[in-house]
Protein backbone atom coordinates (compact mmCIF):
# COMPACT_ATOMS: atom_id res chain seq x y z
CA UNK A 1 0.00 0.00 0.00
CA UNK A 2 1.45 3.78 -0.71
CA UNK A 3 -1.56 6.14 0.25
CA UNK A 4 -1.06 8.17 3.20
CA UNK A 5 -3.03 10.71 4.95
CA UNK A 6 -1.23 13.62 6.21
CA UNK A 7 -2.32 15.09 9.42
CA UNK A 8 -1.25 16.92 12.57
CA UNK A 9 1.33 14.76 14.62
CA UNK A 10 -0.03 15.49 17.58
CA UNK A 11 -3.69 14.18 16.46
CA UNK A 12 -1.97 11.24 15.00
CA UNK A 13 -0.81 10.34 18.40
CA UNK A 14 -3.94 11.02 19.79
CA UNK A 15 -5.66 8.28 17.30
CA UNK A 16 -2.46 5.66 17.96
CA UNK A 17 -3.19 5.72 21.54
CA UNK A 18 -6.52 5.01 21.00
CA UNK A 19 -7.65 8.35 22.56
CA UNK A 20 -9.83 9.23 19.34
CA UNK A 21 -11.02 7.32 16.81
CA UNK A 22 -11.97 10.65 14.80
CA UNK A 23 -9.95 13.00 11.64
CA UNK A 24 -11.97 16.13 11.05
CA UNK A 25 -11.44 17.60 7.69
CA UNK A 26 -11.97 20.91 5.78
CA UNK A 27 -9.41 20.65 3.50
CA UNK A 28 -6.27 21.93 1.90
CA UNK A 29 -5.36 24.90 -0.29
CA UNK A 30 -4.10 21.78 -2.91
CA UNK A 31 -7.04 20.29 -2.76
CA UNK A 32 -8.74 22.79 -5.49
CA UNK A 33 -12.69 24.04 -5.09
CA UNK A 34 -14.17 20.55 -4.74
CA UNK A 35 -12.00 20.63 -1.76
CA UNK A 36 -11.27 17.41 0.48
CA UNK A 37 -13.03 14.06 -0.93
CA UNK A 38 -12.96 10.62 1.52
CA UNK A 39 -10.84 9.31 -1.68
CA UNK A 40 -9.28 5.95 0.10
CA UNK A 41 -11.30 3.57 3.12
CA UNK A 42 -7.52 2.67 4.06
CA UNK A 43 -4.36 4.23 4.50
CA UNK A 44 -1.34 5.31 6.62
CA UNK A 45 -0.94 8.25 8.64
CA UNK A 46 1.77 10.86 7.63
CA UNK A 47 2.47 12.77 10.51
CA UNK A 48 3.43 16.25 9.79
CA UNK A 49 3.94 19.41 11.80
CA UNK A 50 2.82 21.64 8.57
CA UNK A 51 0.08 24.10 9.86
CA UNK A 52 0.03 23.02 13.45
CA UNK A 53 -0.08 24.69 15.82
CA UNK A 54 0.20 23.95 19.85
CA UNK A 55 -2.85 26.70 20.76
CA UNK A 56 -5.14 24.41 18.10
CA UNK A 57 -5.42 21.71 20.50
CA UNK A 58 -6.57 21.34 24.39
CA UNK A 59 -4.28 21.09 26.73
CA UNK A 60 -3.99 17.91 27.91
CA UNK A 61 -2.97 17.78 23.73
CA UNK A 62 -0.75 20.22 24.31
CA UNK A 63 1.38 18.17 26.55
CA UNK A 64 1.61 15.81 23.79
CA UNK A 65 2.58 18.13 21.06
CA UNK A 66 5.50 19.24 23.48
CA UNK A 67 6.92 15.81 23.89
CA UNK A 68 6.45 15.01 20.20
CA UNK A 69 8.50 18.00 18.63
CA UNK A 70 11.51 17.99 19.91
CA UNK A 71 11.69 14.12 18.30
CA UNK A 72 9.86 15.01 15.01
CA UNK A 73 12.52 15.15 11.98
CA UNK A 74 11.82 17.40 9.12
CA UNK A 75 13.77 15.72 7.00
CA UNK A 76 11.93 12.10 7.24
CA UNK A 77 8.83 11.07 7.86
CA UNK A 78 7.92 8.18 10.15
CA UNK A 79 5.22 5.75 9.44
CA UNK A 80 3.68 3.94 12.44
CA UNK A 81 -0.24 3.72 11.89
CA UNK A 82 -2.35 2.36 9.11
CA UNK A 83 -5.98 3.50 9.35
CA UNK A 84 -9.24 2.13 7.86
CA UNK A 85 -12.15 4.46 7.61
CA UNK A 86 -15.30 3.02 9.70
CA UNK A 87 -17.38 5.67 8.75
CA UNK A 88 -17.23 9.48 7.34
CA UNK A 89 -20.07 12.63 6.97
CA UNK A 90 -20.17 15.73 5.44
CA UNK A 91 -21.32 17.87 8.73
CA UNK A 92 -23.03 20.91 7.06
CA UNK A 93 -23.92 22.05 10.45
CA UNK A 94 -21.96 23.94 13.43
CA UNK A 95 -24.06 22.64 16.39
CA UNK A 96 -23.33 18.95 14.84
CA UNK A 97 -20.01 19.43 15.10
CA UNK A 98 -19.67 20.65 18.47
CA UNK A 99 -21.38 17.79 19.99
CA UNK A 100 -18.64 16.02 18.20
CA UNK A 101 -16.74 17.77 22.07
CA UNK A 102 -14.80 15.36 24.07
CA UNK A 103 -14.26 12.60 21.33
CA UNK A 104 -10.95 14.61 19.73
CA UNK A 105 -8.73 17.15 20.69
CA UNK A 106 -9.15 20.08 18.75
CA UNK A 107 -10.07 23.62 20.55
CA UNK A 108 -13.89 24.81 19.53
CA UNK A 109 -12.46 27.52 18.23
CA UNK A 110 -10.73 25.74 15.94
CA UNK A 111 -14.00 23.51 14.88
CA UNK A 112 -15.91 26.87 14.24
CA UNK A 113 -13.05 28.22 12.18
CA UNK A 114 -12.37 25.71 9.97
CA UNK A 115 -15.98 25.17 9.90
CA UNK A 116 -16.31 28.65 8.50
CA UNK A 117 -13.50 28.69 6.25
CA UNK A 118 -13.95 29.03 2.60
CA UNK A 119 -16.32 27.19 0.38
CA UNK A 120 -19.59 25.47 1.75
CA UNK A 121 -20.12 26.13 5.78
CA UNK A 122 -18.93 22.52 6.56
CA UNK A 123 -16.26 20.25 7.57
CA UNK A 124 -15.82 16.06 7.41
CA UNK A 125 -15.93 13.74 10.05
CA UNK A 126 -14.38 10.54 9.60
CA UNK A 127 -14.52 7.69 12.28
CA UNK A 128 -10.78 5.55 11.40
CA UNK A 129 -10.00 2.05 13.19
CA UNK A 130 -5.98 2.60 13.74
CA UNK A 131 -3.56 -0.26 13.97
CA UNK A 132 0.25 0.13 14.75
CA UNK A 133 2.48 -1.60 12.47
CA UNK A 134 5.35 -3.88 13.13
CA UNK A 135 7.92 -1.73 13.00
CA UNK A 136 7.59 2.03 12.01
CA UNK A 137 8.87 2.44 9.03
CA UNK A 138 11.21 5.99 8.49
CA UNK A 139 11.02 7.96 4.75
CA UNK A 140 12.99 10.36 3.18
CA UNK A 141 10.65 13.33 3.14
CA UNK A 142 10.10 14.37 -0.72
CA UNK A 143 8.95 17.32 -2.57
CA UNK A 144 6.29 16.40 -3.43
CA UNK A 145 4.87 15.23 0.06
CA UNK A 146 4.44 19.21 0.82
CA UNK A 147 1.81 21.97 0.22
CA UNK A 148 -0.94 21.74 2.17
CA UNK A 149 -3.03 18.25 0.81
CA UNK A 150 -4.63 15.75 2.95
CA UNK A 151 -3.77 12.34 0.47
CA UNK A 152 0.00 11.69 -0.69
CA UNK A 153 1.13 8.84 -2.55
CA UNK A 154 4.37 7.01 -0.80
CA UNK A 155 7.33 6.62 -2.96
CA UNK A 156 7.77 3.34 -1.52
CA UNK A 157 5.27 0.37 -0.88
CA UNK A 158 4.72 -0.46 2.83
CA UNK A 159 3.59 -3.69 3.63
CA UNK A 160 0.36 -3.91 6.53
CA UNK A 161 1.24 -7.61 7.37
CA UNK A 162 1.19 -7.68 11.24
CA UNK A 163 -0.52 -4.76 12.31
CA UNK A 164 -2.42 -4.56 15.31
CA UNK A 165 -5.44 -2.33 16.04
CA UNK A 166 -4.78 0.09 18.95
CA UNK A 167 -8.03 -0.67 20.79
CA UNK A 168 -9.92 -3.67 21.20
CA UNK A 169 -12.84 -4.72 18.88
CA UNK A 170 -15.62 -3.72 22.18
CA UNK A 171 -13.36 -0.36 22.96
CA UNK A 172 -13.90 0.93 18.90
CA UNK A 173 -17.26 -0.13 18.70
CA UNK A 174 -18.02 2.11 21.90
CA UNK A 175 -16.22 5.25 20.81
CA UNK A 176 -18.23 4.49 17.22
CA UNK A 177 -21.32 4.30 18.79
CA UNK A 178 -20.78 7.86 20.24
CA UNK A 179 -19.53 9.35 17.19
CA UNK A 180 -22.82 7.91 15.30
CA UNK A 181 -25.06 9.28 18.80
CA UNK A 182 -23.56 12.82 18.29
CA UNK A 183 -23.92 13.22 14.37
CA UNK A 184 -27.46 12.17 14.79
CA UNK A 185 -30.43 14.23 14.31
CA UNK A 186 -31.46 15.87 18.02
CA UNK A 187 -34.95 14.62 18.17
CA UNK A 188 -37.45 17.47 19.44
CA UNK A 189 -39.93 16.74 21.70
Amino acid sequence: MRIAFKEWAVVIDALGRGEQIIILRKGGISEGRGGFQVEHNRFFLFPTLFHQQRESVIPSAQLQYDALVPNFAPNSVRIEYVAEVADWKLVDSIDTALRLRGQHIWREEVIRERFDRGGPKSIYAMAVRVSRLPRAISLPMRDEYGGCKSWVELDSIISTDGAQPVLTEREFEGKLQHFHAALEPAVVL
